[in-house]
């Protein structure tokens, strides 16, 4: 008997007719039906009617529809009416009317026969339990059914259960552990296979439900998962076969080590997969995702299986040389214009990619070995293939073996190099796919030491008869001469550009294209010398710009644009001369000749303006106006995102869309406006930066409409870093405009400053809000002193207390992570996940500290009173174990002293004891904060901190002596001991004994060749010294005349402090007898140069 009244029921039957016609009209007037008179007007019938007809409907299509409205309806937003909030719209129905809808859709599930009209049901139910568990809200009968449904002796039945526990894992009653597990076990023994995978597929959204610890208790139900697989191998079920994959590869990244007493087997299994050339490309592929999925979330347990390396290098090889089917001789391969087309799906490129991934997890020591046990052979073969995959091996593995391959580049390029003269053209692009890559990873030794033999052997190959490989060999060069020293460079020019403006005539557009990439590189790193060239190019590049409008042309055109702007920057504008302005002017034109959103010049041209406006420099301004109008609207420009049933409801499948699960929904986020966006910001930066007050008319409605919003652009990370980037570029350009004590820049200021503070508190990212702190710190820097009201530093420090909590939180988990893999047995987390995470930490602790040290440069002991609240943070931190901790507390500690004066010695409860320690810390840079707060409470706490640092003497000294003092990790620690010794002889020596007796150690502390900052108090003291003839520098006097010419060569000491001390050194020089030729042939031709620059 149905809930509703004879007269809705009929409605309803109607509207759900209209709904399914296949005329668009009418299917439109029945869905605004649906919409504005039942969805807004009744709610609970029509929820209710909709699953009576998914129970009663004699017709499958509209039992089917029925439960598919319901799950759409039930989950759109409505208000509720008792609350007044937001919820989706099965929440927001009174009690009364939920209980019959949720009983009627468990009979609708029980009573089903057809199996998809049943799991479109199943949909439903999963929907309205998602949205009870996500309110915190039970359903109690569902757990119930569903475990009865899962023991049912219809298979479908139990399949539907499954999935709806996969659908919303969250229904699953954890402390019932034995019941699940029961449950799970039966599922994977299922006579079903559909069952099976469905039971596979619920435990893994299971698994990754509960929490690290609870997972344990489930390890035991991996024997029964992989006892799954082999039966769907032997039945050559490889649909099914690779379902199950997917569901493992989910299980390996979320707990790989639970595998580990079955791995071996697993991993051979696996393997037997793989290589069965008798199964489908994606089965064979989805066998290998699982394997390096292994090798990426639990490196060490591969690392000690002996066969994982070998069986995975020896596949991946293998699936290398799946390429150019029935294509022998490369024709169709080189006949493509498409040589960008997507080839991520083919056996080839899956074993390219997995062998980079096993060698940035397993690393070269691992992959190494085993890899050329292979590629030497396979480089001798009479296959092109197998040469083929050795040389896309190389390629693969160079990054992750870097530091081992780096030692043996001599031996690697002995493989690579006769590639280039193969008599296969594919091979021969392999060989310029591989030095193209080596020449990234091993950026540096690749140009300095092998760049003879690399120029020498691939130029030659711009000469190949197939254009794929002139234009690979083009792209090999850019990555070549992008690291190249513009030294190394210069002697190849003529060859190199020679052959690369033959190719700028080749018929395929392509090559031309290429072409024009790497000329620009070339003139990019050979700077100045690329002016030799200027005028053989720029006329031919600007005919092209101002020929062809064919939309055929529209990429080499811009490319065209890239290549002039990148000459005109490495040339300057003194050698275009009348050519700068028509560049300029040409650009002007093609830009408001672009009509077409897809039209690829629009994004080149953003970066080519602002190309030009660093050649030109404030020359730029007139021409500001045209290029600010298409940028501010990709600035501007607000997300596109779409809310979708599925991921299948995407329009078109368009490229640039990424799909977020969200509810039982998907949003999806159109990426490549969010990405125009960034570069707009990014760009506008640059004007900001290089036009400075010629760009302060745009600065108010960019820092309103742009820059402030940007901050809060939630649904993309590098929006917000490029907002916060360009704050402070806009304040200084507003700054020099109007004067940093304007009303323009006070206004604009205070609605800044709030936005900053608060943003300090939303940001969700970690990296990001250091980013935060940077564009505050950079912020209070433009504007300078007293630019903070009590009240926005009480705020900063309440935003920073919530951050500081955080991270405590986050150690406190980290350290709970470790101890809880101790106690498993397991190895340290041996993901880089970890690590990264630590160093994000350690960075925003950084650029807070920068925060501190600004505001207390620019707000003095205004400071302290907020400031001290966060005493029992500082306290924690500096007596923790953790050195990151010891030297943010420190380096505050170094601020108060610096900016606070006499003032600080308040805190000398908080200071004395952790800088004693401090000062013998094992790690250098809190050595180094120690040291430098030192001489920071001698040079400004005034005569309260007497005591103290002459008490430090003898700890700063202990410092200089250290063992590997000068090594690059001690050196600025012992520099700063150095300096701060002579600032407490200098301005605070009343409680030092004997000042006298400390000179003659002292000067043993010199030279200071790395620390500038350091350096200057030092030497000025000697200068000082020897000006009073002092006993200890006289006796001394050849020691300090070289350590004086060793700061003056390093320019640790310039400008008049330089000056001083030069002219002190030659006094010494004189009245000493100091040998200074001796001394000057010690140093650097270079050095020598400097130096005698002081003394002539």
């Amino acid at each position: 008997m149905s809930a509703l009244h004879p007269e809705l029921q009929g409605a309803l039957a109607q509207l759900l007719q209209g709904l399914n016609s296949a005329d668009n009209d009418l299917r439109s007037k029945y869905e605004d039906s649906l919409a504005n008179e039942w969805q807004a007007q009744k709610p609970d019938a029509l929820l209710m009617g909709l699953v009576e007809h998914a129970h009663a409907a004699q017709d499958e299509k509209m039992r089917s529809s029925a439960a598919v409205i319901f799950r759409r309806v039930a989950s759109k937003a409505r208000k509720d009416p008792t609350t007044g909030e937001n919820k989706e719209l099965f929440l927001t129905l009174s009690n009364d009317a939920k209980v019959p809808i949720r009983t009627g859709l468990l009979q609708c599930l029980a009573s089903e026969q057809i199996s998809h009209v049943r799991n479109k049901i199943g949909d439903a139910i999963a929907e309205i339990a998602r949205q009870y568990t996500d309110n915190g809200e039970t359903w109690p009968e569902l757990l119930s059914a569903l475990f009865q449904s899962s023991q049912s002796p219809d298979p479908a039945v139990r399949e539907v259960a499954f999935r709806i526990f996969a659908t919303t894992p969250g229904i699953i009653e954890r402390q019932h552990e034995n019941v699940v597990q029961k449950v799970f076990g039966e599922a994977f023994r299922d006579s079903s296979v559909n069952v099976k995978l469905a039971g596979i597929e619920a435990f893994a959204c299971f698994f990754n439900s509960v929490t690290k610890k609870a997972q344990s208790k489930y390890y035991s139900l991996v024997p029964e998962v992989l006892n799954v697989l082999p039966p769907l191998k032997e039945s050559n079920d490889q649909e099914n076969l690779s379902k199950a994959f997917v569901s493992l590869i989910e299980l390996a990244e979320a707990a790989p080590k639970m595998f580990k007493p079955l791995f071996p087997n697993l991993r051979q299994f696996t393997i037997s997969v793989v290589q069965d050339k008798e199964m489908d490309d994606q089965v064979r592929q989805n066998a290998l995702e699982l394997m390096a999925t292994f090798a990426e979330f639990a490196p060490n347990m591969c690392k000690k299986d002996a066969s994982f390396a070998s069986d995975m290098v020896t596949q991946c090889l293998s699936l290398m040389t799946d390429i150019g089917a029935d294509d022998e001789d490369a024709a169709e391969w080189n006949s493509q214009e498409d040589i960008d087309a997507e080839e991520s799906d083919l056996n080839h490129v899956a074993g390219e990619q997995c062998m980079d991934r096993l060698a940035n997890k397993l690393g070269g020591e691992v992959l190494l070995p085993v890899t050329f046990t292979w590629l030497p052979r396979m480089m001798h073969s009479a296959s092109w293939r197998d040469r083929h995959a050795a040389l896309m091996a190389i390629s693969a593995i160079s990054e992750g073996c870097r530091d081992l391959m780096l030692s043996e580049l001599d031996k690697v390029l002995e493989l690579v190099i006769p590639a280039l003269k193969d008599p296969h053209p594919r091979v021969r692009f392999a060989g310029c796919n591989a030095l193209g890559q080596m020449s990234t990873d091993f950026a540096g030794d690749m140009q300095a030491k092998y760049h003879q033999v690399v120029l020498s052997n691939i130029i030659p190959v711009l000469e190949s008869p197939e254009p794929r490989v002139q234009a690979h060999a083009a792209a090999a060069l850019v990555n070549f001469c992008e690291e190249a020293e513009k030294s190394i460079l210069e002697p190849y020019l003529d060859p190199l550009l020679s052959h690369l403006l033959v190719l700028l005539n080749s018929p395929k557009r392509y090559v031309q294209e290429q072409a024009l990439s790497t000329i620009a590189t070339i003139a990019d790193s050979a700077e100045t010398a690329f002016a030799k060239y200027y005028d053989a190019l720029m006329p031919q590049l600007l005919t092209l710009l101002r020929g062809q409008q064919d939309k055929e042309y529209r990429l080499l055109r811009a490319k065209a644009m890239e290549c002039a702007t990148l000459i005109a920057l490495a040339v300057g504008k003194e050698k275009m001369g009348q050519q700068a302005r028509e560049l300029v002017e040409t650009l002007a034109t093609i830009q408001t000749g672009i009509t077409d959103s897809d039209d690829p010049q629009a994004q080149y041209l953003l970066h080519c303006w602002g190309r030009m406006c660093r050649v030109l420099g404030t020359d730029f301004a007139p021409y500001l106006d045209g290029v600010m109008h298409p940028l501010l609207q990709l600035a501007s420009a607000k997300a596109d995102i779409q809310l979708l049933e599925d991921s299948d409801d995407l329009p078109d499948q368009e490229d640039g869309w990424e799909l977020v699960p969200l509810k039982g929904k998907v949003i999806g986020i159109k990426t490549q406006t969010l990405e125009d966006k960034n570069t707009a910001i990014e760009l506008i930066t640059i004007y900001a930066q290089i036009l400075e007050a010629h760009f302060a008319k745009y600065v108010e409605e960019i820092m309103d409409k742009v820059a402030l919003p940007g901050l809060a652009f939630f649904f993309h990370d590098p929006v917000r870093v490029s907002s916060a980037k360009l704050i402070p570029a806009l304040l200084a350009s507003y700054k020099k405009q109007f004067g940093d004590r304007s009303e323009q820049l006070a206004r604009l200021w205070a609605v800044t400053v709030e936005k900053e503070i608060e943003i300090l508190v939303a940001e969700p990212a970690i990296e990001t809000l250091a980013e935060m702190y940077q564009c505050f710190y950079e912020s209070v820097e433009v504007i300078g002193k007293g630019c903070l009201s009590v009240d926005h530093m009480n705020k900063f420090i309440e935003s920073t207390k919530s951050t500081l909590k955080e991270y405590e939180d986050r150690v406190r988990q980290r350290e709970a992570d470790k101890a809880d893999a101790a106690v498993d047995g397991e190895d340290e987390d041996d993901s880089m996940s970890m690590q990264y995470a630590i160093e994000d930490d350690q960075t925003l602790l950084s650029d807070m500290n920068k925060a501190f040290h600004t505001i207390f440069k620019n707000m003095g002991p205004q400071f302290l009173p907020p400031w001290e609240r966060l005493m029992d943070f500082y306290d924690r931190f500096i007596n923790s174990n953790d050195p990151t901790q010891r030297q943010w507390a420190i380096c505050i500690m170094d601020d108060v002293f610096e900016f606070c004066g006499p003032q600080s010695f308040q805190y000398s409860n908080h200071i004395v004891q952790p800088f004693i320690n401090g000062l013998q810390d094992t790690n250098a840079a809190n050595r180094q904060a120690a040291t430098y707060g030192v001489g920071m409470a001698a040079q400004k706490g005034g005569n309260d901190w007497a005591e103290f640092v002459a008490g430090c003497l003898e700890l700063l000294f202990a410092v200089t002596r250290m063992p590997n003092s000068r090594s690059d990790d001690e050196v600025f620690a012992t520099e700063n001991a150095c300096a701060s010794i002579a600032k407490i002889l200098h301005f605070n020596s009343s409680k030092v004994p004997n000042p006298n007796a400390v000179v003659d150690p002292w000067l043993d502390t010199l030279p200071i060749v790395n620390d500038e900052e350091a350096a200057p108090y030092a030497y000025s003291f000697v200068a000082q010294l020897i000006d009073q003839n002092h006993e200890a520098v006289r006796n001394k006097a050849q020691q300090v005349f070289h350590a004086i010419c060793l700061a003056l060569e390093a320019e640790t000491i310039q400008g008049q402090t330089a000056q001083k001390v030069a002219s002190s050194a030659k006094v010494l020089a004189t009245t000493s007898g100091v040998d200074a030729n001796q001394i000057l042939s010690s140093l650097s031709p270079e050095g020598q140069a400097t130096v005698q620059s002081f003394f002539a």
